[in-house]
């Protein structure tokens, strides 16, 4: 967790940051008042803690501050006076705790720890691997009943493998989640931790090889199944396991398997053919792709030597000149190709296989199994299949087996630590996510007369999408449950396969998808390019040899278009040999994959490609001033609002909000003070709206609001909302001096007042320019 100290004091500054990093928290220092608050404008923290007697800006008006503008993270204020004025002085200031000086550093840990769990009253679970547990509530970490002493770096490395225990880390990727910007050091500090770490779990007893090495790709932990242990709670609550794998596989091979005899088929009609000297141009084409496309698929099945022997096939096959002494090989190498297929698969492997069901999956978690009935109908309705669970146990188990695209959670908020709360905080720290609406009694918040907006608070901190209150319509959750899933799919990450092979298209989906990533994949490469346009990838996979078009083709189309000239691009081919490596990464490729298919290789190579792509687009398409998105950016998410909203038929507002007289803050105090305030109404924008609306800055002081799902009418009451805190914002120039501003707006509705961006774009401009002639201070929506 990360505490931000705002001490000026050098000495007690080091003290604390020794004493809280002892604790492994990371901790962040700022010499003043002024400083502290632009930190908290630029990061998150857990907890604040807070000098009293500060430059710039002291203790109690920064506490204040914080509390005006909406932060409501824990604050301990360090104090030297301990009179019970000076105590109550800083509580109502907002402060949560306070520890007069000198402090001792038992009782500061103490407090910290207390006010930690007082901002989280769900409990952090205890994440175990066989053997070995870590403790994140007490920082402790156990191998057997060993305890581990562990550096701070070892520890945080500690719990990034287990948080992620199916994850493999490059270098790089533990660097970017361990160590802060400025601290970065390079990969050979992590291979130091490693094995510092190694060290110190064999010493408890754990084996050498509890934290592997996969080569070329990084470290992850060893798979339990490996270590001859069963699958811990984590395993089983975490992610898929690797049964579960095999069993989706399984799952695959059972639905292509006619397939994969009809290919053998045709090589077997192809060594007949020959050995009868009749073998026809076409055929003998069609035998190399045949043979080709088994010995990429073949070995990702289990079938490891049906690949090779199929390689065998499509090396001979590419000989131009064929006899009959060729046809006595081939033919052979058939046989061999048959035997290999017709074995059984693993006894893991022997499930049925179940044709998947392409529409989403909502879980509804209700001890009335007959009153959710309805709305299991109404979903139906709406293209999306629901399931129920009557208890915990039970949801977590659907959970995990059947991975749900949304859970609806039937909640008493009456008991604020119960159970359904966990799996609400749980369902929000997995990866991915997994979005949760909540569903109330009206009565229970009846009872508690005046709390239903702390109620909210509650859902909304733990990670819940939406909060209805019944008496609802079936009708009006399911039409929630849609616009929770439209929200989820516009961020998860988007994967175009193009392969002739629909086996391997059918194994990429069962592998990827479970990582919350949206796969669309297509077999014929003529479709190619409306299949880019529609879907706007983030990553796209390509086989090279295909009929038509083939993929090192496709890549250098791709790389020769500016649109998409940094899409990613990963290679998924049987070719191996050097000349094709080349190739390939000549043509633009950022990397390269072999067939067959090594599920775990190529999802961490996936992983972590996008991993670096999010921050690469993260530093490309925010505004580095307001830290809100830039124009780009906000553009390409707004059009993709605006096809939702076309497709689904639902309204989209689109705000234009500017400060008022700007320029006169600029020449009155000074470019610096208007970066400071044009900074300050950034934060205050992204805090007033919902994560999923688009907020950006278009230049100067003009800022765009996105509002997908709502109103003109409902976009004018939040925009209200807006310009009140922003009237109520106070701004600090040189000299001590305050001053505040005022805003302006307009806006504008999808599709009444426009049915593309550009349209939109002028008719709330239009709205804001009536707003200023009406007086400034005011949002206006043409009507």
């Amino acid at each position: 967790m990360r505490i931000l100290v705002v001490e000026d004091d050098k000495m007690v500054s080091e003290a604390l940051t020794n004493v809280l990093g002892d604790q492994n928290y990371a901790v962040e220092v700022a010499k003043d008042g002024e400083a502290g608050w632009e930190l908290v404008e630029a990061f998150a923290y857990d907890l604040i803690l807070l000098d009293v007697i500060l430059p710039k800006l002291d203790g109690i008006s920064l506490c204040q501050r914080l509390r005006s503008q909406g932060y409501n993270m824990p604050v301990l204020l360090l104090t030297g006076k301990d009179s019970s004025h000076d105590k109550a002085t800083g509580l109502n200031a907002g402060a949560d705790d306070y520890l007069v000086k000198p402090f001792d550093p038992e009782e500061l840990v103490a407090r910290v720890r207390a006010l930690l769990r007082r901002g989280n009253s769900i409990s952090l679970p205890i994440l175990e691997w066989g053997s070995l547990k870590l403790d994140p509530t007490t920082h402790e970490a156990t191998y057997d009943v060993h305890p581990l002493h562990l550096t701070p770096k070892e520890y945080a490395m500690l719990e990034l493998f287990l948080r992620n225990s199916r994850r493999v880390f490059s270098c790089g990727g533990i660097l970017e989640h361990i160590w802060s910007y400025e601290e970065t050091p390079g990969e050979e500090a992590v291979r130091t931790h490693i094995k510092g770490l190694r060290q110190k779990l064999k010493a408890a007893g754990a084996p050498t090889d509890l934290i592997e090495t996969v080569y070329g790709i990084g470290y992850r932990l060893k798979p339990l199944d490996a270590l001859g242990v069963p699958n811990s709670p984590l395993e089983t609550n975490e992610q898929p396991t690797k049964a579960q794998t095999t069993a989706a596989i399984a799952g695959v091979w059972n639905r292509f398997k006619d397939r994969i005899g009809e290919q053998v088929e045709v090589l077997a009609q192809t060594a007949a053919a020959l050995s009868e000297g009749k073998i026809t141009p076409e055929l003998h084409a069609q035998a190399e792709r045949e043979a080709h496309t088994l010995a990429g698929s073949l070995g990702t099945f289990g079938f490891s030597e049906g690949s090779q022997v199929a390689r065998k096939i499509e090396r001979l096959l590419q000989a131009t000149n064929l006899g009959r002494k060729d046809a006595v090989r081939l033919g052979k190498l058939v046989k061999s190709l048959r035997t290999e297929i017709n074995r059984p698969l693993q006894e893991t492997a022997k499930e049925p296989a179940i044709e998947k069901d392409e529409r989403p999956l909502l879980l509804i978690v209700a001890p009335d199994s007959k009153a959710a009935k309805p709305l299991v109908t109404e979903a139906a309705n709406w293209e999306i299949r629901a399931e129920i669970a009557t208890n915990l146990p039970t949801a977590r188990e659907k959970i995990e087996r059947e991975h749900p695209n949304a859970v609806l959670l039937e909640l008493d908020l009456e008991q604020v630590n119960s159970g359904s709360l966990s799996l609400l905080a749980e369902l929000s720290q997995r990866t991915p996510p997994v979005p949760v609406l909540v569903l109330t009694e009206q009565n229970g918040l009846e009872r508690r007369a005046g709390s239903t907006l702390q109620e909210r608070l509650e859902v909304a901190r733990l990670g819940g999408r939406a909060f209805l209150q019944k008496p609802v319509s079936p009708s009006q959750v399911i039409e929630a449950v849609t616009q929770v899933l439209q929200r989820a799919d516009a961020g998860a990450a988007r994967i175009v396969v193009v392969d002739d092979d629909a086996q391997i298209l059918a194994t990429l989906r069962n592998l990827l998808e479970p990582w919350g990533m949206k796969v669309r994949t297509l077999e014929d490469p003529r479709r190619f390019w409306e299949t880019l346009e529609a879907t706007m990838p983030d990553l796209l996979i390509l086989d090279i040899k295909m009929p038509h078009i083939n993929g090192i083709e496709l890549c250098q189309v791709v790389r020769n278009d500016a649109r998409w000239s940094g899409l990613p691009i990963l290679f998924l081919t049987a070719y191996t040999d050097a000349n094709t490596v080349n190739q390939v990464f000549a043509a633009g490729a950022d990397d390269f994959v072999s067939k067959p298919i090594v599920g775990p290789e190529l999802v961490t190579r996936i992983v972590n490609r996008l991993e670096r792509i999010k921050l690469l687009r993260s530093l490309a398409e925010t505004d580095p001033l307001t830290r809100v998105c830039n124009r780009y950016k906000s553009t390409t998410d707004l059009n993709r609002f605006l096809s939702l909203a076309k497709r689904y038929n639902q309204p989209l507002s689109l705000a234009i909000v500017d400060l008022d007289r700007f320029k006169q803050v600029n020449d009155r105090y000074g470019h610096d003070v208007g970066d400071s305030v044009l900074r300050q109404i950034g934060q205050i924008l992204l805090r007033s709206f919902r994560s999923e609306d688009v907020v950006a800055r278009w230049g100067g002081e003009e800022f765009i609001v996105g509002m997908y799902g709502m109103t003109k009418s409902d976009g004018v009451q939040r925009l209200r909302e807006l310009l009140e805190i922003v009237r109520q914002q106070k701004f600090a120039a040189h000299g001590g001096i305050e001053f505040q501003v005022t805003m302006s707006g307009g806006i504008a509705e999808y599709p009444k007042d426009g049915t593309d961006l550009q349209s939109l774009y002028r008719s709330a401009d239009a709205a804001l320019y009536q707003a200023k002639l009406a007086g400034r201070d005011r949002i206006m929506g043409n009507e």
